[in-house]
């Protein structure tokens, strides 16, 4: 075996160096021995040991705090309040889509032609029945019904009337009378004649002179009576001439035929209108009128006399009423609906013919429907549930909601019964299965 170099000695050391400074070439280096850099190595790593082991120490006591939360958390029951599942009658119902309509909608039109002399209402304008609309001018046929009223007054003269007496037309006239008693007393002579000539006390020619003085007095008494026929005829047609022509004059006066609003004015003053040309255009916006179809499966429901509500956009806070008062009898082929009409109840100045309305038709009841308070729907991801309370376990039920009925709201579907409690507030907390601690809760007090 060869032997191991000797290290130099400090005094060796410090010649060498002291030699290569006087040298002046290079600076010393100094010289590192395989010992030291083990040494130093190992220091460093027991460094980054102790490290490690302090970091996972720190792991280890976070992970096992949350541990040791929930293991406290769940050794603590939460206190949930609940109310019993209650029950009620409800009205079963369709929505249809409706209108509100006028009772009454017309255009008034003209009866006679001319010019119109006046116009005194607008659109917007309020009228009532028999008020004056427009006016024609009325000239010409007052002319004609003073025409008409000068030839009544010929022909009542010719029955020795006055006008006034025009409503009082005898039944005869004194020439009639004179003429009946002149042929009764010709009767008389040509009757005792008759018998007279068979006996021979009387010529033949008298005889035949009192037959032809009798047909005489016969023919002027049915004259008398045709002339009065015929003056009474023509008192007759006079009468109506003048009825007529009253009639063109209060036509020249145009009026509302019922109480209502202008809805549009047609005509203006100095323009010539003719027979039934268009003067404005009314509607009578009361009683309002509900107009809807309803489909063939409730038919049956919609009778004259029922109560039906609607809704409409214009006054979304209220619900109005109206009563059944017209059903068609026939179904439309094509849709297969029913049209019904309503009439309203009270008048409200917020509504409006043409209005789009939302009738609600009440079908049926349907009797101890499930309900529960809002407060005990959960709905998350669009589904429904309630959190039941049966031992002292919440008890997670996914439902199917109905009808509405404000702080109350119908479970359609789901296994819910009307013996059950349920939890009320906090829902998001209770889990299915969890141990609670119960407390009851009156319904009015939730």
């Amino acid at each position: 075996m060869g032997r191991k170099p000797r290290r130099p000695t400090q005094p060796a050391r410090e010649r060498l160096f002291r030699r290569g400074a006087d040298a002046g070439s290079q600076p010393p280096k100094e010289i590192h021995h395989p010992e030291e850099s083990v040494r130093i190595q190992r220091s460093w790593i027991g460094i980054l040991a102790t490290l490690l082991v302090l970091l996972g120490a720190c792991n280890r006591r976070q992970t096992a705090s949350p541990v040791k939360a929930v293991s406290g958390e769940q050794a603590v029951v939460p206190r949930v309040r609940i109310v019993p599942v209650g029950t009620r009658d409800a009205e079963r119902s369709i929505s249809v889509t409706g209108s509100l309509i006028a009772d009454e909608e017309v255009t008034v039109s003209t009866k006679v032609a001319g010019r119109i002399a006046r116009v005194d209402v607008d659109f917007g304008h309020t009228v009532r029945r028999g008020q004056l609309l427009a006016e024609i001018d009325d000239r010409d046929y007052r002319i004609q019904l003073d025409r008409a009223r000068a030839g009544l007054a010929q022909a009542l003269a010719r029955l020795g009337l006055k006008p006034e007496e025009a409503d009082r037309i005898p039944p005869t006239t004194p020439a009639i009378e004179q003429a009946r008693a002149l042929l009764e007393d010709a009767r008389t002579q040509f009757e005792s004649a008759r018998q007279l000539v068979e006996t021979g006390d009387i010529p033949r020619q008298r005889f035949v002179q009192l037959q032809k003085a009798y047909e005489a007095r016969k023919a002027a008494l049915e004259a008398a009576e045709y002339e009065f026929r015929a003056a009474l005829a023509a008192v007759q047609a006079m009468k109506a001439e003048v009825a007529f022509a009253e009639e063109q004059l209060r036509e020249t006066r145009i009026v509302a035929p019922f109480d209502g609003a202008v809805t549009e004015r047609l005509a203006s003053p100095g323009q010539y209108v003719r027979p039934n040309d268009p003067i404005v255009r009314l509607v009578k916006s009361w009683p309002l009128r509900v107009r809807a179809e309803v489909p063939e499966r409730a038919v049956t429901a919609v009778r004259p006399g029922n109560e039906i509500t609607f809704r409409t956009e214009a006054v979304p806070d209220t619900e109005f009423r109206a009563v059944v008062r017209q059903v068609n009898p026939v179904l439309d082929a094509r849709a297969r609906t029913l049209t019904v009409e309503a009439v309203l109840k009270q008048p409200d100045q917020r509504l409006r013919p043409g209005m789009f309305v939302q009738v609600k038709l009440t079908l049926g009841v349907d009797r101890g429907v499930i309900v529960v308070p809002r407060q005990a729907v959960y709905t998350i991801g669009g589904l429904s549930k309630v959190f039941l309370v049966r031992d002292g376990t919440a008890r997670e039920r996914q439902v199917t909601l109905g009808r509405d009925f404000g702080d109350w709201i119908e479970i359609q579907a789901g296994d819910v019964r009307p013996t059950d409690w349920v939890a009320i507030g906090a829902l998001e907390n209770l889990v299915d299965g969890m141990k609670v601690q119960a407390e009851r809760v009156p319904p009015g007090r939730s």
